[in-house]
């Protein structure tokens, strides 16, 4: 038998286990814990595991999709000035669901550290399409939120409302919003805290500037600054810093 017969074969194995494995699991895929099949994934997401175990001390993990991830790209600079001094450790990937963070945090070696906080901020590419409903990314998040909790019980929760997207009022912000309204649900004042600062991105008559979200969606150099300041006290709060 051929090495490319064998690689073959296995690749089929894989795949049909992984379609077995999504029947028989139970409820909707917003909740279902899934990794991705792209290659570069699977690198990305061994990269943050990494860090974790290089920052035993650190005092921050942000969580999320792609949006967090550009923390590394257009708000390098203002993660320089805010979070690096505290250690923070970025475990943003660009394109995740719920899902896929949700299986993260199963697998990742959150055992070695104990940061005081964690900001979460994930759900957005379950809204596009019809591929989720508002109901089914809230539980996707509410989700992770648990998982968080069982995971890393000492760390306090910074919740963010997902962020609006799109230069004008479109379906989708009412789709985002209805979401936020059920994840305020989730504050509790003493281990999760949910803050919404998507109006922060918005001119008074509801549009998104380009200069904050060029695309309408990540977030410019301005765009991480304005998130950056709007967290500030919640998140000093939460890490007991004297000010």
């Amino acid at each position: 038998m051929t090495s490319t017969l064998i690689r073959s074969i296995c690749v089929a194995v894989i795949l049909t286990a992984g379609v077995a494995l999504r029947a028989e699991m139970p409820g909707h895929s917003a909740i279902r814990p899934m990794p991705r099949v792209d290659g570069w994934w699977a690198e990305r997401a061994k990269l943050l595991d990494e860090r974790l175990k290089q920052t035993p001390d650190t005092q921050v993990l942000f969580i999320g999709d792609s949006i967090t991830q550009g923390w590394e790209g257009d708000g390098k600079e203002v993660w320089a000035k805010s979070y690096a001094q505290r250690k923070a450790v970025n475990l943003g990937i660009g394109g995740d669901r719920t899902q896929h963070v949700l299986w993260r945090l199963i697998n990742a070696p959150l055992d070695g550290v104990k940061p005081k906080a964690a900001v979460v901020m994930i759900g957005t590419n379950n809204s596009n399409g019809e591929d989720n409903t508002p109901g089914q990314i809230a539980d996707g998040v509410s989700t992770i939120v648990a998982k968080l909790r069982e995971r890393l019980p000492q760390t306090k929760i910074l919740l963010l409302a997902i962020f609006p997207r799109g230069e004008n009022f479109n379906a989708q912000r009412g789709k985002l919003a209805q979401i936020n309204q059920v994840l305020h649900k989730l504050h509790d004042g003493s281990n999760v805290f949910f803050m919404d600062i998507g109006h922060r991105f918005l001119n008074s008559d509801g549009i998104l500037p380009a200069d904050l979200m060029p695309d309408y969606l990540h977030l410019s150099a301005k765009g991480y600054q304005i998130w950056a300041d709007a967290i500030e006290n919640r998140l000093s709060q939460m890490l007991g810093e004297k000010k």
